[in-house]
């Protein structure tokens, strides 16, 4: 799956797949084939992290 580049788009995108379709991140990294340390380095670059209790980044 091609993800958006841009980090606020991807976060954007992310967090919408996560609260419409995906029970978890790791559902989604294993759903769309991709790592997910590198999806959440990504975030993390603009200060956004993983929070598994509200299953988005924050």
């Amino acid at each position: 799956m091609n993800l958006p580049k841009d980090p606020v788009i991807l976060l954007s995108f992310v967090n919408t797949r996560l609260r419409n379709q995906y029970p978890s991140l790791e559902d989604f990294c294993k759903s769309c084939d991709i790592s997910q340390e590198e999806l959440t380095a990504s975030l993390s670059a603009i200060d956004r992290h993983y929070l598994p209790e509200k299953n988005q980044f924050l």
